[in-house]
């Protein structure tokens, strides 16, 4: 195939891709000096950035989702600011407010923007279901525009931005669950456990010790960005983007032939947004393994961390303590897979 026949094949474009593969590797070493035994979850991190899209880490206290967030950004050479979310926190904290001021010599008043903390490349909101809806909702514009509106005013955000939001499981005593509309907003539900004993000896004698180890930074914004034009340019085969759309619809219940299961323990299922964000994670996920095309393995690797927060079960599930992790790997089971897909 000739260089103009596929734009990965220039040279420029093999250029950029080696450097994308250098700075993987060295992203994952600086996160390695603070973080311990967590490789997957920073890999999907690192697929969420790549995509351009925004990450909710779900996990208990401890579990070092803020301490993994801030080291991530820390590496890419980010600016990075954090929001505590608390019961009392309003939407104006977040997203910024008009102030009025007044000019000392002529005493006329103005109204001046003064923007929130939102307004940053890497946006940690450290335990977002502390808050009511209301102030949770005061990301979304910024999720899905790259803007939000204040008084009838429109203020752009600068990319890349990314909001990677850390959460407690519903079940913890003061926390309020998430807008369905806002959970569809994020790309990827990353689910950390605890480590391995081994890992958890590891981390308390470096982390009881003196040093002090630091991440380096490795990349800059304008580099994310020209990474996240590369992985676009991934193919995709029809058949590969038809088994995604069979799978995500496959979900939802009340399909004409759909399966027995799903009508019994799905309320409903992932929409359109769900198709979408498998098939821009798997395209992330087949340059990271230096392949210039999508497979089979990468949509069914990225389903339950894609699709885990975009089907909710009903009280028939509960009740038999199935979840939507159990839900998802039925449905791969089911769900005929392409033969040319591998």
């Amino acid at each position: 195939m000739s260089d103009a026949a596929n734009p990965l094949e220039t040279q420029e474009t093999r250029a950029l891709i080696e450097n994308f593969h250098s700075a993987s590797e060295q992203i994952r070493t600086e996160v390695r000096k603070i973080i311990v035994g967590q490789d997957e979850v920073v890999d999907h991190l690192l697929m969420t950035l790549l995509v351009g899209g925004h990450c909710l880490i779900t996990g208990m206290p401890g579990t070092a989702k803020t301490l993994l967030v801030r080291t991530l950004a820390s590496a890419l050479g980010l600016t990075f600011k954090r929001i505590q979310f608390t019961p009392d926190l309003m939407p104006t904290d977040v997203t910024g407010t008009d102030i009025l001021e007044e000019d000392v010599a002529s005493g006329r008043r103005t109204w001046t923007f003064v923007p929130g903390p939102l307004f940053t490349n890497v946006l940690l909101a450290d335990e977002i279901n502390r808050t009511p809806p209301k102030t949770q909702s005061a990301l979304l514009e910024a999720m899905q525009e790259f803007s939000v509106t204040v008084r009838g005013h429109h203020h752009k955000i600068e990319r890349p931005f990314f909001v990677l939001a850390t959460q407690n499981p519903i079940e913890l005593e003061g926390t309020y669950p998430l807008p369905e509309a806002q959970l569809d907003r994020f790309m990827f539900n990353i689910v950390i456990n605890y480590l391995t004993e081994d890992d958890e000896v590891t981390v308390v004698t470096r982390t009881t010790g003196t040093e002090a180890p630091s991440p380096v930074r490795v990349l800059s914004g304008p580099d994310i960005l020209r990474f996240q034009d590369i992985v676009r340019q991934i193919a995709v085969a029809e058949e590969i983007a038809r088994y995604t759309v069979r799978l995500v619809s496959a979900s939802r219940p009340g399909r004409e032939g759909g399966l027995d299961y799903i009508d019994k323990w799905v309320k409903w299922g992932s929409g359109l947004r769900g198709s979408q964000a498998i098939i821009r994670g798997a395209k992330a996920r087949a340059l990271m393994h230096g392949r210039y095309h999508v497979s089979v393995k990468d949509v069914q690797a990225l389903a339950k961390p894609i699709l885990r927060h975009r089907i909710m079960t009903n009280f028939y599930a509960e009740s038999e303590r199935i979840n939507s992790d159990a839900i998802i790997d039925r449905l791969l089971e089911s769900v005929p897979v392409p033969k040319s897909g591998m």
